[in-house]
């Protein structure tokens, strides 16, 4: 319908502060309007409804209601609270329009009847919070406010009053006149367009809401969220006389502030009202997962992006990597041009978080870093061998060394392992083979100081530290330490070597295997302890001699034979005298000695017996096992005895034996020590036995030697002396006496009438006393005898 013709119809009233202007379309609820014209409808959601009342038909009407036609709430007939709505139908304009309205609140007493308020309500959406509101008792008089809306095709909007009974429930609230005008209005402003605004999220959003027209001072700017929320003005700027802007921020946004957003003014003259932007939030991109590592190495690590996936929005303009050591405070950030990134410079086996920045438009469009790759560099080589090796204090058998402190600019490696290695020469004092001993120990981390035990004493002990991780190992050079001296070890058991003599005994000994310093004298002790001569005391006194460092050897004299002696020898260095060598040496056993300086002629002496006095011989080491009466055929006459090395007669030999073998000599008699405790007189030929030996009668018709025979038995070795006692000599008459026959074994005659071992009725005999001479004794060792 065309708009002049549809102002014609409905002789609405034009109210323009008393000035006219063009026509407008409305209601004014009079009682010949065409009610087609003016689509409104009572409120569903309220509590009661609005009333039309036509003052001029009604001859009962208050004096307190104003004349004419217009919708009325009568406070009194309603509780406090309770609300009444009004709702024009929808509008969709294309041009700057002005909704007009008029209103009265009245009470006779000046006691609020309630309020009035404006709702603009825009394609349906929530109703929001009031454009325009108004309270308390306003005078009995019309009102006129106006509604400034820029809500265009092809959005719409919809205007919906609402009057709300108060507490006093006393006096009236009046509508009428509510007119749709198609010029701009004079006491509201207009805003212009606002357009949407983006923003990322966490940042300050602006709302700028320029409008045009009258604004007075007390207009009050508000920014409207499309939920109803309210927002006032943050600064409000006057471009000219008829336009200003109004400022509205919204700080650190996110996307629960995302909505719909308008400008509004109020004034009780009426209310601006702008169209609805949308504030959109966007929510800055981040990786989901994590970059993926290609390559390490110890100072560099090369990472693929891996940004296909992501959460927020985008679009993406660039691309940063940030990393940062795990234990360290500070992080860097670099932009990324390419779908792989190598981190230079990075420390050797140290642990790393990369992550990935993604930004998109606008300011705070960095997102936050995705999820961090954590990877290690490795290890380098160490930087340099270990320094400052040194010994704090050095012992006889142990070194306690230190270095420099370890730090990881010189490992280059948290993974990394210290070793000590060290060697020394086992070549001793005794002659050993020289022998090279080596290990490596393995030192605890953090420490720059170890004690190596069990060193040999005076050695030199060459030491080498070595650094070492999975990338490399560097050796140090090698210091050389010496330990200090210790007592010395023993003399190898073994090394010494003896020689006895009777009397002497000669000592021979090597250094000790291990010297442990320079040996500066021996000291040998030596104490008879065991002897078999009875004689002897034992044990005997201990006596020590000293010899220098290169006398390796003694001859020990003026001893005992047969007498065991314990010898100890040990070494001495500078730290005193170390381990002893003990070896127990017994002396050789000497010959018995006899006491005949004063020989005595024969005791008596017949043709085939001589009695000779027998004395006890001496032992000399050992006490006489055995004594021996030897006979010997005197034959020197025709066959001179042979002196020098068998001048006494070890081999046992009986008569018979003798004459079987053509002997010259044989043992008449065996005795043993016991019987001869002191001297004692022996017949020679007295036709007994002795211990198996028959003492056989001379025969008188030759000369015999008799010798006088000792032997002494210790430990399997013998010594044997012998003298010569006595000689017999042949009858006088040596030829054979007539009817002589052949003695007999047993007792028989007196030895007297004996001669030879026959039986004589006559035989003349000398005395030998007077050729009786002693002979040299002869000693024979490690003799053994066998008795027939």
């Amino acid at each position: 319908m065309n708009t002049c013709a549809f102002l014609l119809i409905l002789a609405v009233k034009i109210y323009a502060d008393g000035i006219e202007g063009p026509t407008a379309a409305g209601c004014t609820f009079d009682e010949d309007a065409d009610a087609s014209t003016c689509e409104y409808r009572q409120g569903e959601e309220d509590d009661f409804d609005w009333q039309l009342i036509h003052t001029y038909s009604s001859p009962h009407a208050t004096p307190d209601l104003l004349r004419g036609s217009y919708m009325l709430v009568n406070a009194s007939q309603h509780a406090a609270g309770q609300r009444a709505q009004l709702l024009l139908q929808t509008m969709s304009e294309n041009d700057t329009h002005c909704v007009q309205f008029s209103y009265f609140l009245y009470s006779r007493d000046g006691h609020s009847p309630g309020a009035l308020r404006a709702f603009v309500r825009v394609n349906s959406g929530p109703l929001g919070s009031p454009v325009w509101n108004v309270s308390g008792s306003r005078g009995r008089q019309w009102h006129q406010v106006e509604l400034a809306v820029s809500t265009f095709w092809p959005n719409e909007y919809q205007v919906l009053f609402e009057a709300t009974v108060s507490k006093e429930r006393r006096g009236y609230i009046g509508m009428d006149d509510i007119l749709l005008l198609n010029y701009p209005c004079y006491k509201a402003p207009h805003f212009s367009r606002l357009g949407d605004v983006e923003v990322n999220a966490g940042q300050n959003a602006s709302f700028q809401c320029v409008a045009s027209g009258r604004a007075s001072e007390a207009e009050q700017f508000l920014l409207e969220r499309h939920s109803g929320d309210l927002l006032s003005a943050a600064a409000v700027k006057h471009l000219s006389h008829r336009r200003f802007v109004a400022s509205f921020q919204l700080d650190s946004v996110t996307r629960r502030e995302q909505d719909l957003y308008r400008c509004v003014t109020q004034s009780s003259r009426g209310s601006g009202v702008s169209n609805f932007a949308e504030l959109i939030v966007k929510v800055p991109p981040s990786p989901i997962a994590p970059p993926q590592l290609l390559r390490a190495g110890s100072t560099y690590l090369i990472v693929q992006l891996n940004t296909n996936s992501i959460l927020g929005d985008g679009p993406i303009v660039r691309k940063e990597i940030e990393y940062r050591a795990s234990q360290a405070p500070w992080s860097e950030v670099h932009g990324v041009n390419m779908v792989t990134y190598k981190l230079w410079h990075l420390d050797p086996d140290t642990e790393y978080h990369i992550s990935v920045l993604l930004s998109r438009p606008g300011e705070g469009g960095t997102g936050p870093p995705g999820p961090p790759l954590v990877s290690r560099t490795k290890c380098a080589e160490p930087m340099r061998a270990l320094r400052g090796l040194s010994a704090v204090e050095i012992q006889s058998r142990q070194l306690t060394l230190q270095w420099e402190t370890l730090a990881y600019n010189l490992t280059r490696c948290h993974t990394y392992s210290v070793s000590l290695c060290y060697r020394y020469s086992t070549a001793g004092g005794g002659g050993g083979h020289n022998a090279t001993v080596r290990e490596c120990l393995a030192v605890e981390h953090n420490t720059s100081r170890f004690t190596l035990r069990d060193l040999p004493p005076y050695r030199s002990v060459h030491v080498r530290l070595a650094l070492s991780n999975p990338e490399g190992k560097k050796e140090g050079r090698e210091v050389t330490f010496q330990t200090e001296e210790d007592i010395p070890g023993g003399i190898a058991p073994d090394s010494l070597t003896f020689t006895p003599l009777e009397d002497m005994i000669f000592l021979k000994w090597e250094e000790p295997v291990e010297p442990n310093g320079l040996i500066t004298q021996y000291e040998i002790s030596y104490q008879s302890i065991e002897s078999s001569d009875p004689g002897i005391n034992v044990p005997g006194p201990r006596r020590t001699v000293s010899k220098l460092r290169n006398e390796t050897y003694h001859m020990f004299s003026n001893l005992h034979p047969g007498t065991t002696y314990l010898i100890s020898v040990r070494a001495r260095t500078g730290k005193g005298f170390g381990q002893t060598a003990l070896t127990e040496i017994t002396t050789n056993i000497s010959a018995p000695m006899f006491d005949y300086g004063d020989m005595p002629s024969p005791l008596s002496e017949t043709e085939s017996t001589i009695t000779v006095l027998l004395r006890p011989a001496q032992g000399r080491g050992a006490p006489v096992s055995t004594y021996q009466v030897v006979v010997e055929e005197d034959s020197s006459r025709k066959v001179k005895r042979e002196l020098g090395a068998q001048e006494c007669f070890p081999v046992a030999t009986s008569h018979g034996e003798a004459q079987a073998r053509g002997g010259l000599h044989y043992y008449t008699a065996e005795l043993a020590p016991s019987s001869l405790p002191e001297a004692t007189p022996f017949t020679v030929g007295d036709n007994h036995t002795y211990n198996g030996y028959w003492n056989t009668p001379l025969d008188p018709r030759k000369s015999f030697l008799i010798y006088f025979q000792a032997m002494s038995n210790f430990r399997g070795e013998s010594r044997i002396n012998c003298v010569r006692i006595a000689r017999k000599a042949a009858c006088r008459d040596h030829k054979a006496c007539p009817g002589a026959v052949p003695a007999l074994r047993g007792d028989g005659p007196d030895p007297g009438h004996l001669c030879g071992g026959w039986w004589c009725s006559s035989c003349c005999w000398e005395s030998s006393s007077s050729s009786l001479r002693r002979e040299g004794t002869t000693t024979l060792t490690h003799i053994t005898r066998k008795k027939r």
